[in-house]
């Protein structure tokens, strides 16, 4: 049974949501804002986090953050409908996904579904696509699959299941050319729709952190109006 968290100041959100997920058979800790979640997950981390951007005593940004200091662990955005801004510099910070509020409690469930399924074919290897398991060497860049594992000219770089996806679906070919619809279908079920933003900017997100260990890193080039190809050294 995974555990989710689900941290919110809006007490009708934390019930309703709650009761819908504990019904789908997932084990749910709810929380009101984020250091009492922070607090929380210093003693024992969920398997994913769904977060409120605006929240009291320490924000959804403030705790991504400090989360991404010490796990990869798949992280949802709840976001005010206008809150653009809020969702790419989310995005670009190291959530996985968004979801607009008022939102369809169904959407997040296939939502937090499909990254829980990720997550799990990354952490067993139970690939349903052999090609999908097999380590990746492409000059400086090693992927393990099974293992979850990136290397950069030998140094580890860490990435969400998202980002770790995106690099794989692009590794694996180099040369060619990914469009966004592509790169979505890798990254998303079917029944989940992403916009262009959410792909652009979690590509942005793994440039910068392959850019942590290589500040000439130029493996994956965009191509304007097409999509996004890695070329190999």
């Amino acid at each position: 049974m995974s555990r989710i968290a689900l941290v919110d100041d809006d007490r009708n959100i934390l019930t309703s949501v709650s009761m819908t997920l504990e019904a789908e058979g997932y084990e749910v800790e709810t929380y009101n804002d984020g250091q009492a979640a922070l607090d929380a997950f210093s003693k024992r981390l969920p398997d994913m986090a769904v977060l409120d951007i605006k929240m009291p005593r320490m924000d959804g940004m403030e705790l991504l953050q400090r989360l991404r200091q010490k796990t990869t662990m798949p992280v949802i955005f709840l976001t005010s409908k206008d809150d653009e801004i809020d969702e790419v510099l989310g995005l670009r910070m190291g959530a996985d996904d968004y979801v607009k509020k008022p939102f369809s409690q169904r959407l997040l469930v296939e939502r937090i579904r499909a990254l829980l399924r990720r997550q799990e074919v990354i952490s067993t290897g139970e690939a349903p696509v052999a090609e999908d398991t097999k380590v990746i060497v492409r000059g400086s860049l090693s992927m393990d699959p099974l293992r979850h594992s990136v290397t950069w000219k030998g140094r580890e770089v860490t990435l969400t299941v998202t980002e770790f996806l995106l690099l794989q679906a692009l590794a694996i070919r180099p040369g060619f050319v990914k469009s966004r619809d592509q790169l979505m279908d890798v990254a998303y079920d079917d029944q989940v729709y992403v916009d262009d933003r959410t792909i652009d900017s979690h590509i942005k997100r793994l440039r910068k952190k392959m850019r942590t260990v290589d500040d000439d890193f130029s493996a994956i080039e965009t191509l304007y109006g097409i999509g996004y190809r890695y070329n190999e050294e």
